[in-house]
């Protein structure tokens, strides 16, 4: 167990040492990377029954005012406007060089928006949403709140027994509700390919609620491990390697999250052209050939000349064998194509794989 006195801890601190997690600092917390039965049960474990997530270093805060809206979609590619209450967006925040600020999930309720956006980037995200959102918008910074994941195909029948009008929601879309006396938001929504849900609630009553969730048959707490080979297998973006302020949305494979016709934000000239004609560079699936895995940063050559970088990389419990993602050469990008990383200067063979690697089982009905 790592322990540094520096970084910060969750509500849930105490209660992961109880579980016999493995702790390290993330983002400047001490969180879990995996349990006692380690990351391969845990991600199988959630893949079949019901996993449950501390992601309470994730930040969270709130927008209000008139003109909220309006306002936070000047600085997205992404449709913010027209968001109906209770209904959730995912976007990103770009820079003037069209880069990914952070990727965030905004969400419409009553009191104005409710965004969540990465651990890494909360403070650069929060001073960022400062500066440019206009004067008359209300910046909070919600900071008493906690955030859990419940994933997995048995997590509707849980959510059933704490909040049956949870249940009800779609992908995407959220409410307000209770959970055992405590005023709970929740969302119909996570970044592990499974259905499941997202809960924010108050950090005084964060450890109750957990043990409760963790008591419920088939539910088992999941470190950050299985979280990454989970959002790996789902195809899905990870902030500082998918994303970051050099790559942009559409290098990102994001052009879903665009609004048509929305061209006031930052970076749109480049992004736009990209959208148009197509970037240099693209975000690809790799399936490896082998046992070895292939991780963030190895080069990927053909024939000796590099056309691409591998962004994440790692054992796919699901598949049992390595898979990985890429920003690649769009010309060597096609379906199919044989390429070659080098881990530690051997060669591996890879093969370019459509995404996600594991289908998504979203309830989007």
């Amino acid at each position: 167990m790592v322990m540094v006195t520096s970084s910060k801890q969750t509500p849930l601190h105490d209660l992961h040492l109880q579980l016999g997690a493995k702790m390290t600092t993330f983002a400047g917390y001490q969180m879990p990377v995996q349990y006692k039965n380690g990351i391969i049960h845990e991600h199988l474990h959630c893949r079949n029954k019901a996993g449950f997530f501390d992601i309470s270093h994730m930040g969270q805060c709130r927008v209000s005012g008139e003109r909220a809206a309006e306002a936070l979609e000047k600085l997205t590619p992404g449709g913010i406007a027209d968001l109906k209450q209770g209904a959730q967006k995912y976007t990103v925040l770009t820079n003037a060089e069209g880069g990914v600020i952070d990727d965030i999930i905004v969400t419409r309720i009553e009191a104005g928006l409710s965004i969540i956006v990465n651990a890494g980037c909360k403070d650069k995200d929060f001073a960022y949403l400062r500066s440019q959102l206009s004067l008359d918008c209300q910046f909070e910074e919600l900071n008493e709140l906690a955030l859990f994941a419940l994933q997995g195909p048995g997590a509707a029948a849980v959510m059933a027994k704490f909040a049956a009008e949870a249940v009800g929601l779609k992908f995407m879309q959220a409410c307000a509700a209770e959970i055992a006396g405590t005023a709970c938001h929740i969302s119909r929504s996570g970044y592990s390919g499974e259905d499941g849900f997202e809960i924010s609630l108050p950090q005084a009553d964060a450890e109750r609620i957990a043990r409760l969730l963790l008591a419920e048959d088939g539910v088992e707490p999941i470190g950050l491990g299985a979280r990454d080979t989970l959002r790996l297998e789902a195809g899905l973006c990870l902030y500082g390697h998918e994303l970051n302020e050099t790559i942009t949305p559409i290098e990102a494979g994001l052009q879903w999250i665009f609004k048509k016709g929305h061209s006031d934000f930052p970076g749109a000239e480049k992004i736009l052209a990209q959208r148009q004609n197509g970037a240099g560079r693209v975000r690809v699936g790799l399936l490896v050939d082998g046992r070895i895995p292939v991780r963030d940063g190895c080069e990927i050559v053909h024939q000796d000349q590099q056309v691409g970088t591998v962004t994440s990389g790692s054992f796919s419990p699901s598949l049992n064998r390595p898979v990985a993602m890429a920003l690649l050469d769009r010309r060597f990008a096609g379906l199919g194509t044989g390429l070659t990383a080098l881990v530690r200067n051997s060669p591996v063979p890879v093969t370019v794989s459509s995404l996600p690697f594991v289908p998504h089982r979203y309830l989007r009905k």
